[in-house]
């Protein structure tokens, strides 16, 4: 048993939740899900960012203040989240006082080691980003990741020297080999530090909406070095250092490849400076491409979470995303490709297996005589499962790792298909079959457990089983050969109905 505290970035109250969100949101619920299904201490974090030009924009222009901007949009990311079944730990929100206490003292202590120092900044800065860019960096004056003109400002700022941390950044990603995964994604950020690093404006003045600087209160904090710092706040930082130890050293980030140079780069070297240690690993994912463009708040081909959740249920939905959608490069986003996902693997697939096996034991008294063979060919193939599924989920592949728990599905509902138990007898050739079939929906209903919660509890209840497969303890409760006999069985409407295309 070990620690594991998984972190989704936190999202921008300046508009609601789309499924861009929902995606980083529901691979960490699977993963969180999937260690506390090892018996490992689970931290899951995710929550709301509320500072910044952005929002108090965005404020104005719905006529709020921007405390009830954040307010009422860090709500609907409640609510979408409760819809989606994302077990969070903790929900942060950036406006709370461990908060303010987190960033003040993480960026004093930057200040006090030397790493902060005043000037003034005249530059390019795009709103949607939060960012100051250069001129090298824009496409003709327009930002590279919004496509929106920036705005040139001038300010008296603080200044972190992120130029001092070239050396001990590449040290880190020399030492630490995994620290960023995918590998095109480590490539990307070791490649942002070996072409130099120029120090970054950290503070403003000319906004109030922000974290105070404790030692000028004339200036508040630049949202995104208050943003970052709120992984550490939830861990403890600055209110309670005994589970900050605890913690911090189980930490992973999952983010998006847009945000690379923000947690891959900055946020490390913000550590550095504080004398924090040891450093987080970071899990980095691709867009999700509407007819080839990114999916945002700004775009017209913004979806909702509950738009799909409605259409394909909340299961359906979860599924669905987490298999078509690999963990790392952009895949392209459809609701047609999400109803043939979930008509092949769920309603033909698992739905239809569960179904048949349920009808033929339901025929004869509820009930099966007979444990499941320790001879089977399934028992073979449901080892092989767990161990490549297993090795997917730990490389933060949830769709590899699905791919490999749905053979175990294909291939019972083949092995159905040659020995036909709605043709044998009753006795104990067929119950033999139908124990196999049922002890391997047991092992389906754990491993899918992460991606399904609440289909897979209603599996296991109609096939008799007590509990819920959460309180499930992998490696053992994959071992072929637990499902007892003489369990009554349920039968039941079908688990995933066919979904039409609209």
């Amino acid at each position: 048993m070990g620690r594991y505290f998984l972190t989704t970035p936190i999202y921008y109250v300046n508009d609601v939740p789309h499924m861009g969100h929902a995606y980083t949101t529901l691979n960490g619920d699977a993963l969180a899900r999937w260690r506390r299904l090892h018996g490992d201490e689970v931290f899951f974090l995710t929550g709301t960012d509320e500072h910044g030009l952005k929002v108090q924009r965005a404020a104005e222009q719905n006529g709020l203040s921007p405390q009830e901007q954040a307010d009422r949009t860090s709500k609907r990311f409640k609510e979408a989240w409760d819809l989606l079944d994302i077990a969070y730990d903790d929900f942060i929100r950036t406006t709370e006082p461990r908060h303010h206490t987190a960033v003040q003292r993480l960026l004093e202590r930057c200040y006090e080691n030397g790493y902060v120092y005043k000037d003034t900044y005249e530059g390019a800065y795009c709103v949607s980003c939060e960012a100051y860019f250069a001129e090298a960096d824009l496409l003709d004056g327009i930002c590279p990741i919004h496509e929106r003109p920036v705005e040139q400002m001038t300010e008296d700022n603080y200044f972190f020297r992120l130029s001092a941390f070239r050396d001990r950044l590449l040290e880190w990603f020399e030492e630490v080999p995994d620290n960023v995964t995918p590998e095109r994604y480590r490539n990307e950020a070791r490649a942002l530090v070996r072409g130099g690093l120029e120090d970054l404006s950290i503070t403003r003045t000319s906004l109030q909406w922000g974290i105070p600087v404790p030692w000028d209160t004339e200036h508040v904090f630049y949202v995104w070095y208050d943003a970052l710092t709120n992984y550490a706040t939830a861990a403890g930082y600055g209110t309670d250092d005994e589970r900050f130890d605890t913690w911090w050293p189980a930490v992973r980030h999952l983010l998006g490849k847009d945000i690379i140079r923000f947690h891959c780069v900055y946020w490390p070297a913000m550590l550095m400076a504080a004398g924090v240690a040891p450093m987080p690993r970071f899990h980095v994912h691709g867009w999700l491409l509407v007819s080839g463009a990114k999916m945002a708040k700004s775009s017209v081909m913004q979806i909702a979470p509950s738009d799909l959740a409605d259409s394909l249920g909340t299961d359906g939905l979860r599924y669905s995303v987490l298999r078509d959608n690999p963990f790392g490069p952009d895949s392209d986003f459809s609701y047609e490709a999400l109803v043939q996902r979930c008509n092949s693997d769920l309603a033909n697939g698992l739905g239809n297996l569960l179904q048949r096996v349920t009808t033929i034991v339901g025929r004869s008294g509820g009930t099966v005589g007979s444990a499941p063979s320790p001879d089977s060919a399934l028992a073979g193939t449901a080892a092989q499962v767990y161990e490549a599924a297993a090795a997917a989920w730990d490389r933060v592949q949830p769709s590899v790792a699905l791919a490999e728990t749905w053979r175990l599905v294909r291939e019972t509902n083949e092995y159905l298909q040659v020995r036909q138990p709605w043709k044998l007898d009753p006795g104990p050739e067929r119950d033999v079959v139908l124990g196999d079939a049922l002890e391997a929906l047991r092992i389906v209903a754990v491993l899918a457990h992460p991606a399904m919660p609440g289909a897979c509890a209603e599996l296991w209840r109609r096939i008799g089983l007590e509990g819920d497969p959460a309180a499930a303890r992998l490696p053992d409760a994959a071992r072929w050969g637990q499902y007892p006999p003489g369990l009554r069985v349920e039968v039941g409407e079908p688990l995933f109905p066919r979904l039409a295309v609209d």
